[in-house]
């Protein structure tokens, strides 16, 4: 495989569209002055408002995701554009755009598309090094059969070099043949910028909610937030939480999805009076909002069963909030992140009654103001290592393995 044959210095990054967790990224890595990049970007997604079906609503994010890098929108020709399906990003002027602009290295997000598989040939043939960056695990799943597996290493051989983001992730490369000597970690993080839990505005916000929801300074917050699919396991939550008999604890849903209105209705029966829990029921929140919400919870509940919980990033976002986490097993970031009694709770996703035990648990917990501080403590400690420092210092290890 073709090496750079001196220091990268023009990186063009290819990603389906901006998102909330790596365009500050982006920003931090022009402000480091480490190297000059350019995003290139095959969809408009989330800076033009569009229904989003897991949501049901329209999602157009409300927090500045193009500024302080530089970047350029590739026109994308697929009837129906998307990162669902092979032809949703369809962009035939992407490989002419980029050999205009000259890449030292290219790094590349994905490459289950038309346009991904494309630029990977026209980069092999250029000699152009290749990066890549994914989060994928086996994680609650089988592995691939014979033909996908060899397909899948055929795929990650045409990269010189490749980010992992946490342990699955990298158990994942290295099943399919990644040597140890192109992976570099690079973890995933979120703008912690943002989610800074002495931010006064976010306390401000955080006050006005609680009295909006009803809820008592002292009352104990599990939170939810996020698609209220069943696959993220909010019914079995709801049981869970309801099981504790605990008047002095409430759960709040942020998030919209198809299980919204039976949660609702399962609620709707619960007494209103003193001796019930209590559980509330936020709308989506846009990504300028969830530190405030944030704020409520004593707790921050990631249930998942479904195989796609790559990662979690709600669970960086909770802890730099200064909030343990309780997880289930398929939860990708859960062997990084969340430490059982020392920065949150894992449970198996498949017993019915772990989840309820570990939110006693939790309680448990939290209501010994020494075990709190600890936990609080381990929380800071950890999470201070997943920002996007220690995410640039990992891609700029990679770019430099790329020398010849």
């Amino acid at each position: 495989m073709k090496q750079a044959t001196g220091p990268i210095r023009r990186l063009a990054v290819v990603l389906s569209h901006p998102t909330q967790y790596y365009s500050p990224w982006f920003r931090h890595l022009v402000a480091s002055g480490k190297l000059g990049l350019k995003v290139f970007y095959l969809w408009d997604f989330g800076v033009r408002a569009q229904f989003d079906p897991g949501f049901r609503t329209t999602v157009k994010w409300d927090v500045d995701l193009l500024s302080g890098y530089s970047h350029a929108f590739v026109p994308n020709t697929a009837k129906l554009p998307g990162t669902d399906r092979f032809l949703g990003l369809r962009n035939p002027a992407l490989t002419a755009v980029l050999e205009d602009w000259s890449p030292d290295a290219i790094l590349l997000f994905g490459y289950k598309s038309y346009s991904h598989l494309k630029l990977i040939l026209w980069a092999r043939i250029r000699g152009i090094p290749l990066v890549f960056r994914g989060d994928s695990h086996f994680i609650g799943r089988a592995r691939p059969g014979f033909v996908r597996t060899l397909l899948l290493r055929l795929i990650y051989r045409q990269f010189s070099a490749i980010t992992y983001v946490g342990s699955a992730n990298r158990d994942y490369f290295k099943a399919l043949g990644v040597p140890d000597n192109h992976l570099f970690f690079a973890p995933h993080s979120v703008d912690d910028s943002l989610f800074d839990a002495t931010d006064p505005r976010h306390l401000a916000a955080a006050a006005i909610l609680r009295k909006e929801l009803g809820l008592n300074p002292s009352t104990r917050v599990f939170l939810f937030a996020g698609r209220l699919v069943p696959e993220k396991q909010p019914r079995e939550l709801l049981e869970a939480f309801l099981s504790l008999g605990r008047d002095d604890t409430a759960l709040v849903f942020v998030g919209e999805g198809p299980e919204k209105a039976s949660l609702q209705a399962t609620a709707a029966r619960i007494s209103e009076s003193p001796n019930e829990p209590k559980v509330r029921f936020l709308p989506f929140a846009n990504q300028s909002e969830m530190p405030s919400r944030y704020l409520l919870a004593s707790v921050f509940v990631l249930p998942s069963k479904g195989i796609y919980e790559t990662w979690g990033l709600a669970v960086n976002e909770a802890m730099h909030m200064g909030i343990p986490c309780v997880v289930s097993d398929r939860v990708g970031c859960q062997r990084d992140l969340v430490r059982n009694g020392k920065t949150g709770w894992v449970f198996e996703s498949t017993d019915v009654d772990a989840l309820g035990k570990v939110l006693k648990e939790a309680l448990a917990a939290l209501e010994s103001t020494e075990r709190h501080a600890e936990i609080l403590a381990n929380i800071r400690s950890l999470i201070s290592a997943y920002t996007y420092v220690q995410a640039t210092d990992g891609l700029i290890a990679a770019l430099a393995s790329l020398r010849g």
